[in-house]
């Protein structure tokens, strides 16, 4: 428990005594509404003025307490000067509570002439395992108002010792010594609830610990991918373009024993870079850098976009790209570049997992006042219980060594942190063997369904 000199010290008890002030406030109704029946009970039985003055001692130390949380709410737990400010004013607020209570008790017993001391010793009983329970924050304020309570528990056991001056085969002796035993009894438990708050506060300090780590090593990270994926760009960019040039043989011929490793060379080149801009996009969004243009956009307009700017893509694969369009059009607020990558991710997806000659439709509709815009395909399928891998980071429903489709296992998970910027909502069924749709969901607008982003600016979201 340490020294007795730390007991009273503000320093490294910043949190403990946020937690005291805290769970003190919490509880003020509870503690107000024990005091005040047992005032009740007292006033009806034994002299109510010296009962009102006690109870308005206590109701005093409650407003302090009242007033000392607004304080400690404020305190960031640096300035140590406000900090044993508010120890001290905690020290004082719980004399005068524990000082009050004792003297309700103690003048309850005086006014008792006969038939034991059970009531005003139940009511400091109760007081103390409180206490025990609830201030165990704190242990050189919990000793305090126990060893007020403590003198106020052996005066009361006194009282009859005193007056009667009994044998020692007295039963007033055994009440004496069973008095004792309780104070024995409310030190143990004290200790044992002070001994279980340390080791949930260690807990928690080791938890913050690792999780300050955990944090910093993101951090790390974070800077370090965004840092090789802008040192990636540039030279990729140059790699892609030459590449480009000698397929197109516009650096001259190129040899047939060549042409197809250049063109593996270009093939993977891109892969490359689309995974150096995923990374990118990543990193602006957790750190809230991407910027959203948010205009009304057609959805149908929205759906042809995508569908013509993956032409070229499905046709490698031999697949056909229908569209099913809304008839009465729908409007939605978004950013075009962003909601078209966000098309193009599951349309990739949708075109990879299809069988040759296979087909993806894409579907616009209208639900209420939300506007679903879908792509289905007739591929494999996805499993039961795949949903964290299908939009988590760096992860595929399939990561095997021999999986049939290649990726990043990024595009999914961009594409979530996009749509949820927008206010919509991605998500898919899927049952195996016969195909997946995905699809993804945002609020309409009311407005001219034929409009398209060519209107005014609505809002930026980063």
């Amino acid at each position: 428990m340490g020294s007795p000199r730390r007991w009273f010290s503000v320093h490294g008890r910043e949190q403990k005594i946020k937690d005291y002030i805290a769970l003190s406030n919490q509880l003020i109704w509870k503690r107000q509404a024990s005091f005040l029946a047992a005032a009740i009970l007292a006033a009806f039985y034994f002299d109510p003025s010296s009962v009102v003055l006690c109870y308005g001692f206590v109701v005093f130390a409650e407003i302090l307490d009242l007033r000392l949380g607004s304080v400690a709410a404020n305190w960031d737990g640096r300035n140590r000067a406000v900090g044993r400010e508010i120890l001290w004013r905690i020290t004082i607020n719980t004399l005068v509570s524990a000082t009050a209570i004792s003297i309700f008790s103690v003048n309850m017993a005086i006014q008792q002439t006969s038939g034991g001391h059970f009531t005003p010793l139940f009511l400091l009983f109760s007081a103390s395992v409180f206490a025990a329970m609830h201030n165990s924050q704190m242990i050189g304020i919990l000793l305090l108002r126990l060893g007020i309570y403590g003198i106020a528990f052996l005066t009361i056991a006194l009282l009859d010792v005193m007056r009667e001056l009994p044998a020692f085969s007295s039963p007033i002796w055994l009440e004496f010594f069973t008095v004792i035993f309780v104070l024995y009894f409310l030190c143990d438990i004290s200790i044992k609830f002070n001994q279980g708050y340390r080791e949930r506060y260690e807990q928690l300090r080791r938890i913050k610990q690792e999780h300050a780590r955990a944090k910093a090593a993101l951090e790390v990270k974070s800077r370090f991918l965004a840092t090789v994926s802008h040192e990636l760009r540039t030279p990729l960019t140059s790699i892609i373009g030459s590449l480009e040039l000698i397929n197109g043989d516009r650096l001259g011929p190129v040899p047939d024993n060549l042409k197809p490793a250049i063109k593996i060379a270009a093939r993977n080149a891109r892969r490359l870079a689309d995974l150096v801009e995923d990374l990118l996009d990543m990193q602006k969004i957790e750190a809230g850098e991407m910027v959203f243009d948010l205009r009304p956009i057609s959805v149908n307009t929205l759906a042809i976009e995508a569908v013509e700017s993956i032409a070229g893509y499905a046709s490698n694969f031999g697949i056909d790209v229908e569209t099913d369009l809304c008839a009465q059009g729908a409007l939605i607020a978004g950013d075009r570049k962003r909601l078209i990558q966000v098309m193009n991710n599951m349309l990739s997806n949708a075109i990879k997992f299809s069988d040759k000659g296979g087909t993806v439709t894409v579907q616009v509709e209208t639900l209420g006042q939300r506007t679903r815009v879908s792509v289905h395909d007739h591929g494999q399928g996805i499993p039961d219980g795949a949903r964290e891998n299908v939009f988590g980071r760096f992860t595929q429903v399939d990561s095997s060594d021999i999986r049939k489709v290649g990726g990043t296992g990024l595009g999914l998970n961009i594409s979530k942190l996009i749509v949820e910027q927008h206010g919509g909502l991605i998500d898919y069924t899927s049952e195996l063997g016969v195909g997946s749709t995905f699809f993804v969901e945002f609020d309409r607008l009311i407005g001219d369904a034929d409009a398209d982003d060519g209107g005014p600016q609505l809002s930026q979201v980063a």
